[in-house]
């Protein structure tokens, strides 16, 4: 069965020929010509999911892992509005999500018709195409032309798009074939390096005895992994990377706050580079925001395929390529530069190792703790999936296993969607997925446990402080008399939702009990499960300031 309307055939065809093989529905009665026909499609897979933002969320999961797009659909009206946490991390986190919502036809908006709103370029400033349809034959060449720019967009340009589809009643008709469609290649400028002047870069960069490489988000890759290792070897080099990366090198600096924190003015000076290169996704580091917007360096270079990203404010030089390709031509005219650069810093990071050790062994029951304990026990190969506010800063603060790669929704750095994201990943992973979150993001995100397609090796850890902890790290809400406004403390466990969504339930409070929960947590079992650690609230931030003095 398919459907009868010839605007829903037009849109499923497309979705065929662009291979858009995995479909994320909301129900609803308006979209029914596009859920009957792509649940009826032998080459598309079609999952339910009844909450918008989660199934959004769910689909960029599915979609940062395979590297291709995902479609979500959902029906007219307020259904659609909550797909756009979803849509902003996409955007910045160059996540291709195709957003099909279906719609009353325009001589049905603003009249007092029910489930409408204004939906055609509702995503303006955080979409990278729109295309507005009309159920109409005459527009039958148009409408094809948009919605081939729209996936040809998420494809290339790895990003979201939308595409609003007017369907007007009656809407669960059905005929036994799909019409034949043919959508026209869109000629798209492709990018080369002919534009990139590597003699003049590798001036600059063999002349300077200080120089800097700066890892953000970073899909797992590698063959840029094998290029970055040629300038661990160069001593005027100083490689940092974040948890984030999936960039490993003994002659890499992984835990930057570790080594920045209590730097003076003079160490700073030092520190500041003579050409910064940055590529990959947003920065979690505040340390290194603030040094590097204070200490500037002469030549900054971003690598990147679509945006130039200032984050730092002395951008000199957008090279827009992929960072494997730049680094496979720039690497031919690389010369080794002698300096003290690297090795200083090395030697400073190593101190700050031992000092971090030294610190564990003695360090009381807290959410510190608990991350030494968990990250030390997650399997090899495995995919790590981290959500925002204090959970990723905490794992910043420690190597990760070389063979997991790690995944956090860094694009808008929000907690709405982590769990949902999280199982859109597992979903999609050959390895098993491993879920760290704190409670605020995951009560928050609670209906992502909603989900059929939940495979039983995923598995969530939950660090439970009772309340938002990171607004007592950061400076200012302590300051305040309305901090249970910022932390909003509360006695909520996950142990209820468990029986609800068919989890295994663990939970334990002490370094006894966490090391002993861990021991077959991540074997194979019949369901999924949660691990719910519960750390002092009272003492979480005295133990982490601690820290920060004692490795001084």
């Amino acid at each position: 069965m398919y459907p009868k309307k010839e605007l829903a055939q037009l849109v499923i065809s497309a979705c065929i020929q662009f291979q858009i093989d995995t479909v994320v529905i909301s129900p609803g009665s308006r979209n029914a010509p596009l859920t009957i026909g792509f649940s009826n499609h032998p080459e598309i897979e079609t999952l339910s999911v009844v909450d918008e933002r989660s199934a959004a969320f769910f689909a960029l999961g599915i979609a940062q892992q395979t590297q291709k797009p995902v479609a979500v659909l959902c029906s007219s009206g307020s259904a659609l509005l909550n797909y756009y946490p979803a849509i902003a991390e996409a955007f910045y986190s160059n996540i291709p999500l195709v957003i099909i919502s279906a719609d009353r036809p325009k001589h049905l908006i603003d009249i007092g018709d029910g489930q409408t709103i204004r939906q055609e370029n509702v995503f303006d400033k955080h979409i990278l195409f729109s295309a507005n349809l009309v159920e109409n034959e005459k527009f039958k060449t148009r409408n094809a032309q948009l919605i081939g720019e729209a996936l040809q967009i998420s494809v290339s340009q790895q990003g979201p798009v939308h595409i609003n589809v007017p369907f007007d009643e009656p809407l669960y008709e059905t005929v036994e074939k799909l019409q034949d469609f043919h959508f026209p290649h869109i000629s798209m400028s492709s990018l080369d390096n002919s534009h990139i002047n590597y003699n003049d870069l590798a001036k600059i960069w063999n002349t300077s005895a200080k120089k800097m490489i700066l890892v953000g988000v970073n899909y797992p890759n590698h063959k840029l992994h094998q290029l970055m290792d040629v300038f661990a070897d160069d001593k005027s080099v100083l490689i940092l990377t974040e948890t984030t990366s999936n960039l490993h090198h003994e002659k890499a600096i992984d835990s930057i706050d570790q080594l920045i924190f209590s730097l003076d003015d003079n160490q700073f000076k030092d520190l500041k580079p003579d050409v910064l290169i940055t590529f990959g996704g947003m920065i979690i580091s505040k340390k290194i925001k603030q040094f590097l917007r204070k200490y500037q360096p002469k030549h900054h270079w971003n690598i990147d395929t679509e945006k130039a990203t200032n984050t730092f404010f002395c951008l000199s030089e957008f090279i827009q390529t992929a960072p494997k390709d730049f680094f496979l031509n720039f690497n031919n005219s690389v010369e080794v530069v002698e300096s003290d650069y690297q090795q200083k810093w090395l030697q400073i990071r190593n101190e700050k190792r031992l000092k971090h050790a030294k610190y564990l062994l003695k360090a009381k029951h807290s959410d510190f703790k608990v991350f030494e304990q968990v990250l030390g026990s997650i399997p090899k190969k495995s995919q790590l999936q981290i959500s925002n506010s204090s959970i990723i800063r905490y794992a910043q603060l420690f190597s990760i296993d070389i063979s997991n790669s790690v995944f956090c929704n860094r694009g808008t750095s929000g907690i709405d969607g982590s769990t949902s994201t999280a199982i859109g990943a597992a979903f999609a992973s050959k390895n098993q997925t491993i879920f760290i979150t704190g409670d605020i993001s995951f009560f928050y995100d609670s209906n992502g446990l909603w989900n059929s397609n939940i495979p039983n090796n995923f598995r969530i850890i939950l660090i439970n402080n009772s309340g938002g902890g990171i607004f007592k790290i950061i400076p200012g809400p302590k300051s305040t008399n309305a901090i249970k406004y910022f932390e909003t403390p509360h006695s909520l466990t996950a142990e209820h939702l468990c029986k609800m969504y068919g989890f295994q339930y663990l939970k334990a409070d002490s370094k006894v009990t966490v090391k002993e929960q861990l021991v077959g947590f991540y074997k194979t079992s019949e369901k999924p499960k949660i691990l719910e650690i519960f750390t002092p609230s009272e003492e979480n931030d005295l133990i982490l300031s601690a820290y920060f003095k004692y490795i001084q």
